[in-house]
């Protein structure tokens, strides 16, 4: 990052109005009549009606377009555990894409806490005022259990975006990739680096979409996770394989696809140059990436690539996937994000990019014109035709699952 960049950045964030979120009214506040329907006497109406049926929030308070993004700040971006506080501005920041890409309201919350539990119990209590949780950069494997616990305890959709969000773009970058390749997905060898969060659903995701579990290799920091490994949680053991491979050199070999979600600079040109033909490599360390995409593409001209950067063909994105899900979500008022609505993203997502790009998504990226192939696997966030056609399919896979407490909407594509 050089400083002109960082001082921008800087700027940004604090001029001319510190941070990136304002409150705006949405009813009118002029005059004695209005201040009397806004707040007391006239308030009491619907207060009286929410205790009676408490679904009336939805009709009288703006709970139904409200997603709160949450986080403790234990893993912030690729910078680590810096606190609740120092979240603070990538949590407006989530807030942000939410409005910009959706239309929904967001408000960002930082619980100072260290214990998970202490942490499920204040998320948990205040749940009930918004239509949707959106967890954000809590470690592995803490995440885990907090997710599942507030979604069990909470009755608005929990999401951990980190986990989901990733996976539902990766895999369908994934399939259009292997699409392209020649390949299918129960075929592939895959060799996964990183098992933190993002890892775990990809790969999970991953099955959900049709790979063998037992060809995915998953490796920490310690090699491969193999089942003869002691030091190893619960979440880890899922991924454990009974194989004699140890490391990233024997296990990479032959692989068709290379998932990473760990650090960079980890996978060599040389271990690159030891894959299957037609390979497919996700190198999506942020900032900097597993192998440079000059030298991956140096060492083989016959793989697709894609990086977590806006800078390469082929960003991995959550963008693509969090404001849209939620969108089709709440428009349902469906109770949870289950798989069915994960994988219908998946299918949406990809599924546009097979079709020609308009033109004014194009100059956005200064392209003159994009079309799918190697170099064009997913949509462009700025694309608009994420919202209805994501947004819709998921909406329409929550009321198919059962989940939704509303038909699917009218104002929808059928």
């Amino acid at each position: 990052m050089t400083e002109k960049f960082r001082q921008a950045a800087l700027d940004y964030h604090e001029l001319p109005t510190p941070g990136k979120l304002s409150i705006e009214l949405s009813k009118p506040a002029e005059t004695q009549e209005h201040l009397s329907l806004a707040y007391s006497p006239g308030v009491a109406e619907p207060v009286r009606e929410i205790a009676r049926d408490p679904e009336a929030a939805y009709r009288y308070t703006g709970k139904g377009n409200l997603v709160a993004v949450i986080s403790n700040g234990s893993a912030i971006l690729g910078l680590g555990n810096l606190g609740p506080l120092a979240s603070k501005p990538v949590m407006e920041g989530k807030s942000l894409l939410f409005k910009r890409f959706a239309g929904i309201d967001s408000v960002d919350v930082e619980v100072d806490v260290c214990s998970s539990e202490r942490f499920i119990e204040t998320v948990a209590a205040i749940a009930n005022t918004y239509g949707g949780i959106n967890l954000e950069d809590i470690k592995a494997p803490e995440c885990f259990h907090i997710e599942q616990a507030l979604i069990e305890r909470c009755s608005v959709p929990v999401f951990h975006d980190d986990q989901h969000g990733t996976a539902i773009v990766t895999v369908a970058a994934m399939l259009n990739a292997l699409e392209i390749q020649g390949k299918k997905i129960e075929d592939i060898r895959m060799v996964c680096l990183g098992a933190g969060a993002a890892a775990t659903a990809c790969c999970r995701l991953m099955l959900a979409a049709g790979a063998q579990k037992e060809h995915i290799t998953m490796l920490d920091s310690r090699g491969v996770i193999h089942s003869h490994r002691s030091d190893i949680n619960v979440y880890k053991g899922e991924w454990a394989r009974d194989t004699e491979m140890r490391t990233l050199d024997q296990a990479i070999e032959g692989a068709d696809v290379f998932l990473g979600v760990s650090g960079p600079n980890l996978l060599s040109a040389e271990q690159l140059a030891t894959m299957a033909p037609n390979p497919v490599v996700f190198a999506c360390s942020n900032p900097d990436p597993e192998i440079a995409p000059a030298l991956a593409h140096a060492t083989r001209d016959d793989l697709i690539m894609a990086t977590g950067r806006s800078d390469f063909p082929n960003q991995v994105n959550n963008v693509l996937c969090f404001p849209f899900i939620f969108r089709g979500a709440l428009d349902v008022r469906a109770a949870c994000i289950n798989e069915e609505m994960k994988l219908a993203a998946v299918e949406a997502i990809r599924a546009i990019a097979h079709l020609p790009v308009p033109a004014e998504v194009c100059e956005a990226y200064g392209a003159s014109e994009l079309k799918f192939g190697a170099d064009y696997i997913l949509p462009k966030p700025t694309d608009p035709r994420l919202l209805g056609t994501v947004a819709a399919a998921v909406a329409r896979a929550a009321v198919d699952s059962g989940v939704a407490r509303l038909p699917y909407p009218s104002h929808y594509p059928l």
